[in-house]
C-alpha cells in the first residue's frame, strides 16, 4: 500500500493510523432487542458516502460497561465486517442521534486532535475503500469478510500538517454539503410526487362530484375497468437449454428482474442475446407502447421501456401489459406504481414460499381510468415532477464524479490547499507548493 504515496510533498509524513489516534476500538454484539435500550447502530447505518444511515435502526439492551461504547460527535465508524465488496466502508457520526452506540460489526475511531483531523481519516478511509485495498486485505469466510484490530492499527495514511488537512477537509466538506443539498431537493421532489399520485389518481383535475368504487372513492365521471378488460396480459421466456447471454453487447437486449425499477428500466447491467437465441425466443419481447410487470422474485415493479429497448426480450419472472386500449401506457404505468396499484397487486400474489403474481390475477386489477384529455394532464404533472428529479440526479453524480476526482488529487498531494484566516484558501499543485 505504501506504494501508493511514494511521492508526497515535503512535510506530509506516512504513518500508521494507529500512531495519530487516540482509539481504534470495535463494538458489542447483541442478539437481543429492547425498546427501552440503546440504539445501536450496524452495517447497514454505514453508507458508503460518508453518513450516518437511520431509515433502519434497532435498540438494545443497556450494557453495564456502556459508557466504553457511546459515541461522540465525530467519531468516525468503519465497517469490519460485512461482503467483500462492501467491507471497509466508513462513515462518521455527527451526534446523528443521541444517546447511541455500536456493534461489533463497526469499529468506532478518535484521532488525536494534534495530530489529525477526524474528517481527514474519515475520507483517507473512504479513498482506501474506493482504491479496493480492503477488499484485497480482508479475510474471508462463507458468506462474509473482515478486517482485524492489528490490520487496521496497521493502515497507512498520509498526514499533512493540521493546516493543510484543514484545508483539504474543507474544500470536500463543501463538496459534500452540495451533494447533500441537492439530495434534499431530490427527496422533496419525490416526496411532493408521491402526494400529487395518491391526489390525482383519486381525485383527479377540477372534480365536484366522487363516487365510492371498489377500489376506494374517485371522480363520478371516471371508469374503473380490470385490466383484463383494456389491455392483453403475457408471459416472458426463460432462456433455451444450453443458452447463454453474449459477452458484450449485441442488437438484443434481455431485460430481467434485477434491471427493472418502479418506472423504467435501468440500461446499466443489461444481458444480451445471440441472434441464434434471439430467434428461438423473439415471440417474447417487449414495446414501447407495453407496460412490463414483475411476477417473481421482487413482484410488483412496474413500468414502460425505453425507446432504446424497443423489443427486447423479456424474463420468464416478468409479464407484459400489451394491445391496452383507453388509457395511455404511461398512465398506467403511474398507477400501478400508487399505493392503490401496489395494494392491489400485494393482495393478488399468491401467499406461498416463493410467491408469484399469475397471469390471471394480473388481469383481475382495477384500473381508474379519466378522459384521455385528462390523463395527459396528469401525466404532465408528473413527467415535469420527474424531469425536475432526473435533473437533480445529474447533477448530484456530477457532483459526486467531482469529488471523486478531488479527493485523488487532494489526498494525495497533487493539489496542495492551505488553509488561512477563515476559509481562506490556496490552492496549486503539488510542485508549485513545494517551491
Amino acid at each position: 500500500m505504501s506504494r501508493m504515496f511514494q511521492d508526497l510533498p515535503s512535510k506530509w509524513e506516512l504513518k500508521r493510523l494507529a500512531s495519530v489516534t487516540k482509539d481504534i476500538k470495535s463494538g458489542f454484539a447483541s442478539g437481543k432487542r429492547d425498546d427501552n435500550g440503546i440504539v445501536q447502530l450496524r452495517m447497514n447505518n454505514v453508507d458508503i458516502g460518508g453518513k450516518i444511515n437511520l431509515e433502519k435502526t434497532l435498540k438494545v439492551p443497556i450494557p453495564q460497561n456502556i459508557e466504553d461504547y457511546l459515541l461522540q460527535n465525530g467519531d468516525v465508524l468503519f465497517n469490519n465486517t460485512n461482503s467483500v465488496d462492501l467491507i471497509g466502508k466508513t462513515s462518521i457520526f455527527n451526534d446523528e442521534i443521541i444517546p447511541c452506540t455500536y456493534s461489533n460489526h463497526l469499529t468506532r475511531i478518535r484521532g488525536d486532535s494534534t495530530k489529525v483531523n477526524q474528517k481527514w481519516i474519515l475520507y483517507n478511509l473512504i479513498s482506501l475503500w474506493k482504491k479496493g485495498i480492503f477488499f484485497r486485505i480482508c479475510n474471508r469466510h462463507v458468506g462474509q469478510a473482515g478486517i482485524t484490530s492489528k490490520d487496521i492499527d496497521n493502515l497507512r495514511i498520509p498526514v499533512p500538517p493540521l493546516v493543510e488537512q484543514r484545508g483539504i477537509v474543507e474544500v470536500l466538506g463543501t463538496v459534500d454539503e452540495c451533494i447533500r443539498l441537492t439530495d434534499a431537493v431530490i427527496e422533496r421532489a419525490e416526496e411532493l410526487k408521491r402526494g400529487l399520485i395518491q391526489r390525482l389518481l383519486t381525485r383527479g383535475i377540477g372534480h365536484t362530484e366522487y363516487k365510492k368504487t371498489p377500489i376506494g372513492n374517485m371522480p363520478k365521471k371516471w371508469d374503473l375497468l380490470s385490466i383484463g378488460d383494456i389491455a392483453d396480459v403475457k408471459g416472458g421466456k426463460r432462456l433455451p437449454k444450453g443458452h447463454k447471454f453474449v459477452e458484450g453487447t449485441s442488437k438484443h437486449p434481455y431485460i430481467r428482474v434485477i434491471d427493472m425499477k418502479n418506472g423504467e428500466v435501468e440500461p446499466y447491467q443489461l444481458k444480451y442475446l445471440s441472434d441464434e437465441t434471439f430467434n428461438i425466443i423473439k415471440r417474447y419481447i417487449i414495446n414501447i407502447q407495453d407496460v412490463y410487470i414483475s411476477i417473481a422474485g421482487t413482484i410488483g415493479l412496474c413500468g414502460i421501456i425505453s425507446r432504446e429497448l424497443d423489443g427486447a426480450n423479456l424474463t420468464e419472472n416478468a409479464a407484459k401489459i400489451t394491445n391496452i386500449k383507453n388509457i395511455l401506457p404511461q398512465f398506467l404505468s403511474y398507477y400501478l406504481n400508487s399505493p392503490l396499484g401496489q395494494k392491489q397487486i400485494k393482495s393478488l400474489t399468491g401467499q406461498t414460499s416463493q410467491p408469484k403474481l399469475a397471469l390471471f390475477r394480473i388481469r383481475k386489477i382495477r384500473v381508474p381510468i379519466p378522459h384521455n384529455n385528462e390523463q395527459e394532464k396528469i401525466l404532465e404533472i408528473f413527467t415535469n415532477i420527474d424531469k425536475k428529479i432526473e435533473t437533480e440526479k445529474s447533477m448530484e453524480k456530477n457532483l459526486i464524479s467531482l469529488k471523486k476526482g478531488l479527493m485523488q488529487l487532494l489526498l494525495s498531494g497533487n493539489i496542495r490547499v492551505e488553509l488561512k484566516g477563515d476559509g481562506l484558501h490556496r490552492i496549486g499543485d503539488g510542485r508549485e507548493a513545494n517551491n
